[in-house]
């Protein structure tokens, strides 16, 4: 290993190690603060308390490392270029890629440790830490109810409003819900106005007694017709005893689908073989379901009589019954629909949970990978970006790290927890927040590659909208007479190429002057031929009575063409807007907001394409001819073609302009 490379990863480490440790312990704190309220007066001792936090750091491992790796990048790599070591580094032949090689040796090999870390070490933190935290729950069993929440205990779920006394054991405002045993939901509430848990270090029964409550429990009709009516049964009481059992919380039975926290107790080969048995069980009880409703019906048990003259099958399908089973089979299939909904209703939430289940282990698989990642995607993104704002210690790079970071933990939760709910698949939810990212890193690391400064503007969006929305007056004027340059106030410089200016004929300098912007010339060269022209005696009057100051039919068709793409631009925005927010609606159909976003958007589309449609008839007039297709035509053979529409334009008009002979 060379010196530079022993003093860069030496630099590095350095920073690494202090920001890990400040992160570390302000995440902690964090943790503290979460579970104080479940902490404090339990009479817990130093020791439970420590091992508490012990079980539950390597959790937060996650989200401190790639902050760290982020931080450490950007203020070392800011601190190097701040105090000119870059520049030095470059004037002796370095490059920044050669100078970050022994560093981004160094972020495979933790990125490698991270998934080893996420792979084995966090999901037996988080087994010990549930198991170690439902001990508590015996020896202290308030600990098993949260406050203001509702808490899964045993066969019940509970909400209180307050909890109080010396070890929070006593209970006002009490709401519980006995969880269903075939899966209909929960058809027994329990509420309470105080209560008192009492449980024993040897039992793992917690015992709650309520006081000054009453008992609600649906009654299920025979008849499905009855249930409109929702029947219920009301038992009043002063003192109720109610058992709950936590021994279900000792232990993390896999294949038991309404332990939801499996996914984040298992290594990648449990995870793989417990998705495989979850997605055979599922697609079992799915089949299952859907021949028991075929056999519901009942109308394999009914035959029809058949007619040996003929074997197509008649128009009318009762036609080969008599009237006695006619109304039999009508009768059978009008409780059987009533059932069936019933049935179908009942059994869908079972399915969405399992769903649920087997997505919420997807994203633990992809969660082992996405850490790894994630520790080389902030590297790519903080050391290019030291480099480029060039500044180190805790000031510019932490506002940096953590808009990036919070942009990353965002993005990651929002996409989790879409793909939990299947509203994305499981593997696009935990890799959007990367997928997001990516392109950033890339280009800060070609622009820092190539000594290119990182300016933030958003011209090259909102310019579009600009000259979309802009007025004729604000366009350029076209008559003559307004476009005389006042050539006093332009200091020029008779430099090589004034020079070169001075030996060509007075038709060349007019026609340097005229056609300008279609040579592709500066307009600087344009003044200089205006001057010495003038030095002959000819002025821009006498330009305009020759009609050769400028090329007015080119400049308007250049001009034309430029607010074109500027419209057609924003109209492509407006159209990838259109199908992002039609499909976010239509998974949030309760959203109305969404509903009206995009309905925005579609009116946006449409005016872009109003807008483009009345560019293209200016091209037309300027060029006598039609260039592309209209994208009014959008409108009648729909959305989807207005894309093809785009390019095609667009290659269309550049041909136009290349062929003019204005």
């Amino acid at each position: 290993m060379k010196i530079l490379d022993r003093y860069l990863l030496k630099t590095f480490l350095v920073t690494f190690a202090s920001v890990f440790v400040i992160l570390f312990f302000i995440f902690i704190l964090q943790a503290v603060w979460l579970f104080i309220a479940e902490l404090t007066g339990k009479d817990l001792d130093f020791v439970m308390i420590l091992k508490f936090l012990l079980f539950y750091i390597p959790s937060i491992i996650p989200m401190v490392l790639p902050l760290t790796i982020l931080l450490a990048s950007i203020m070392t790599f800011g601190d190097l270029s701040e105090h000119y070591e870059f520049a030095a580094m470059k004037s002796s032949g370095v490059s920044l890629m050669r100078a970050m090689r022994s560093l981004i040796y160094f972020i495979f090999l933790l990125s490698i440790a991270a998934f080893i870390f996420a792979n084995n070490i966090i999901p037996y933190s988080q087994y010990k830490f549930i198991n170690f935290k439902a001990n508590i729950a015996q020896v202290k069993p308030a600990m098993a109810i949260a406050e203001g929440q509702f808490s899964d205990v045993g066969t019940y779920i509970i909400k209180v409003e307050k909890k109080y006394g010396p070890n929070g054991n006593k209970l006002s405002g009490i709401t519980i819900h006995k969880k269903p045993i075939n899966g209909f939901g929960s058809t027994t509430l329990i509420k309470a106005k105080s209560g008192e848990l009492i449980s024993s270090p040897d039992s793992k029964v917690i015992q709650l007694v309520l006081h000054d409550g009453a008992q609600f429990e649906d009654i299920i009709p025979k008849k499905y017709t009855e249930s409109q009516k929702m029947p219920f049964a009301k038992t009043t009481f002063k003192k109720y005893n109610l058992n709950m059992d936590l021994s279900k919380l000792d232990k993390v039975d896999t294949n038991n689908d309404k332990v939801t926290n499996t996914s984040n107790m298992l290594k990648l080969s449990e995870l793989t073989y417990t998705l495989d048995s979850l997605n055979k069980d599922y697609k079992k009880e799915m089949n299952s379901f859907s021949e028991n409703i075929h056999v519901r019906t009942g109308i394999m048990n009914i035959r029809p009589e058949k007619d040996s003259s003929t074997t197509a099958i008649p128009k009318d399908l009762l036609s080969g019954f008599d009237n006695t089973k006619k109304l039999k089979f009508i009768d059978v299939a009008k409780s059987n629909v009533g059932t069936t909904k019933f049935t179908i209703a009942g059994s869908k939430d079972d399915f969405e949970m399992k769903q649920k289940n087997i997505n919420s282990h997807w994203l633990s698989v992809y969660d082992k990978f996405v850490i790894a990642f994630a520790c080389i995607l902030m590297f790519f993104i903080g050391a290019p970006l030291g480099a480029i704002i060039r500044k180190g210690g805790l000031g510019l790079p932490i506002v940096f790290a953590i808009l990036i970071f919070i942009t990353f933990h965002f993005v990651n939760t929002f996409g989790k927890k879409l793909g939990q709910e299947n509203g994305i698949t499981p593997f696009l939810g935990a890799w959007m927040s990367t997928i997001i990212l990516s392109p950033l890193a890339i280009l800060l690391t070609y622009r820092a590659k190539n000594d290119l400064q990182m300016t933030i503007s958003f011209d090259w969006l909102t310019e579009p909208f600009i000259k979309m929305f802009q007025r004729n007056k604000n366009r350029p004027s076209f008559v003559p007479e307004d476009r005389v340059i006042n050539l006093d106030t332009i200091n020029t410089i008779q430099d090589e190429e004034w020079r070169d200016l001075q030996k060509m004929s007075d038709d060349a300098l007019i026609e340097t002057v005229y056609d300008y912007k279609k040579f592709g010339f500066a307009p600087m060269r344009r003044v200089k031929a205006l001057k010495i022209l003038e030095t002959r005696n000819i002025t821009q009057a006498d330009l305009i009575q020759q009609e050769k100051l400028f090329n007015t039919k080119y400049e308007q068709l250049i001009e034309a063409s430029e607010v074109y793409n500027a419209n057609s631009g924003m109209t492509l925005i407006a159209y990838f807007l259109v199908f992002i927010m039609l499909f976010v609606a239509k998974n949030n159909p309760s959203k109305i907001v969404l509903v009206v976003l995009a309905a925005a958007m579609l009116i946006g589309f449409y005016i872009g394409i109003f807008k483009t449609g009345k560019r293209l008839e200016e091209i037309k007039d300027i060029t006598g001819k039609r260039v592309g297709i209209y994208p009014w035509l959008a409108t009648i053979l729909g959305i989807p073609f207005y894309i093809i529409f785009h390019f095609y334009n667009r290659r269309a008009l550049r041909e136009a302009i290349s062929e003019s002979s204005l």
